[in-house]
């Protein structure tokens, strides 16, 4: 009899193996080499033929601009990557780059900075060679420094007269106060405008930070892990390591509740953004993932507000929620677009009522387990492409360096009860830890 259990058993074990690869929200094989000067390679290899995904993520974002005058330089040096550098001007980049039929581009955040291209396997040698020289030796002359500047100040400009943009603005310096989430990736509009007579301070930028312990390349597609590891030894490996730890500040505990206004000049529906400070992104602590859980079934499409104010009252132009993946803190944010603004406290009451709903009230489990299935297969569905694939794992890889997070992150979904999304509603939305800022045109404020 015991053979016999202990044959079943040995039956059973590759079963249990592929039960629990399938539970894997990440379901692709990886590999992580790290080099000498923590420069860290992540290889994912897939069956989309040919074409390769490199995505090189730096943890520098403007989270990382702590000394006062000095907001926006993350954004900016994503501008200056593309200037040039030692054995490349930016033209003979860029020719190179046209040549290999390569999709380049860049982004910036409030935890990191994302460079990327997708390209044929063939011209994946001579790419990284391109992204080594610029990574290690940045060459731009003061007269394009301050070109660059000039297309930042643009880019702020152009932001700033949306309405949306504007209140975000607003919102990030009333909801924080030391914190460098106080101001947008973009900067503040003085120290943007101071940018032109900077030069020296972004190359001490450039040498802080463009460095290999704050550097992950992730190549996903037709490529083997080997090879890639030789290419990028041979490019990356004299890469000097670099010193500097910045010493983010932190923000202090909001003891009462904040609210700004932004008069706009001309004519726009009106908008409520209602944020409550939420906890940073944890693998291992539940506040996040149950909030995470809780937003599309308080604020989601398919929400009770949602269906109420857009759909039967017609009250709202749009209603949406954000709460991003981040460092440290985020804010949990709310925004409305009103059609009328006379229904703007009505709105603004509606909202708080259902942040305040779930401190009190279970979410019924049916649709806490079927919130969890949608999100597990909304993120499977997502990663269609070897591209697609690698722009998921970034924002990963910029608060971990590994894919690991993510199997850590949806296997504590899968932790989460009623109880603790009621628990964490009830510790985060409390009004000393609210924040509101509402905008209108000039001409409809009412006091």
């Amino acid at each position: 009899m015991k053979l016999l259990i202990i044959a079943s058993l040995i039956l059973c074990l590759p079963l249990l193996a592929l039960a629990q690869q399938s539970r894997k929200a990440f379901a692709y094989d990886y590999t992580i080499d790290n080099l000498p000067n923590d420069l860290r390679l992540i290889t994912v290899p897939t069956d989309y033929p040919n074409l390769v995904a490199l995505y090189i993520v730096v943890q520098t974002g403007s989270r990382n601009e702590i000394e006062k005058g000095k907001s926006g330089y993350a954004h900016l040096f994503e501008h200056l990557m593309f200037r040039g550098s030692e054995h490349y001007s930016g033209q003979e980049r860029d020719a190179i780059l046209k040549k290999a039929g390569a999709d380049a581009n860049a982004y910036t955040t409030d935890d990191r900075t994302v460079y990327h291209e997708v390209f044929s396997k063939d011209d994946l040698d001579k790419i990284l060679e391109l992204e080594a020289d610029r990574f290690q030796r940045l060459k731009y002359a003061p007269d394009a420094f301050k070109t660059e500047t000039k297309a930042v100040l643009g880019e702020f400009n152009k932001n700033s007269a949306d309405p949306e943009e504007k209140a975000y603005e607003v919102l990030r310096a009333t909801a924080y106060q030391r914190h460098t989430y106080s101001h947008t990736t973009m900067g503040f509009i003085e120290d943007i405008e101071d940018f032109p007579n900077q030069y020296d301070y972004s190359l001490q930028f450039y040498g802080r930070y463009y460095r290999p312990e704050y550097t992950t390349i992730v190549l996903v597609g037709d490529v083997k892990r080997d090879g890639a590891l030789a290419m990028v030894k041979k490019y990356f490996g004299d890469w000097k390591r670099g010193s500097y730890v910045p010493n983010i500040p932190a923000e202090p505990d909001q003891t009462a509740p904040r609210e700004g206004h932004v008069d706009w000049p001309s004519d726009t529906l009106p908008l409520i953004y209602v944020a409550f400070r939420g906890p940073a992104y944890s693998e291992e602590k539940k506040d996040k993932a149950a909030l995470d859980l809780l937003a599309p079934i308080a604020f989601g499409e398919n929400s009770d507000l949602y269906q109420k104010l857009v759909l039967k009252e017609q009250k709202l132009d749009s209603l949406s929620y954000t709460f991003e993946d981040r460092a440290d803190p985020e804010l949990f944010l709310v925004a409305a677009k009103v059609k009328d603004v006379k229904d703007t406290d009505y709105v603004r009451q509606q909202i708080l009522e259902t942040y305040k709903r779930y401190a009190t009230e279970s979410i019924p489990q049916a649709k806490l387990d079927s919130t969890r299935s949608r999100l597990r297969y909304e993120f499977a569905l997502a990663m269609n492409s070897s591209e697609a694939i690698a722009s998921s794992l970034a924002g990963y890889i910029g608060l971990r360096r590994t894919p690991e997070t993510i199997d850590k992150l949806f296997a504590l979904y899968d932790t989460i009860t009623p109880k603790d999304i009621r628990d964490m509603a009830g510790k985060y939305f409390v009004d000393n830890h609210r924040s509101v800022v509402t905008l209108s045109t000039k001409k409809e404020v009412t006091k």
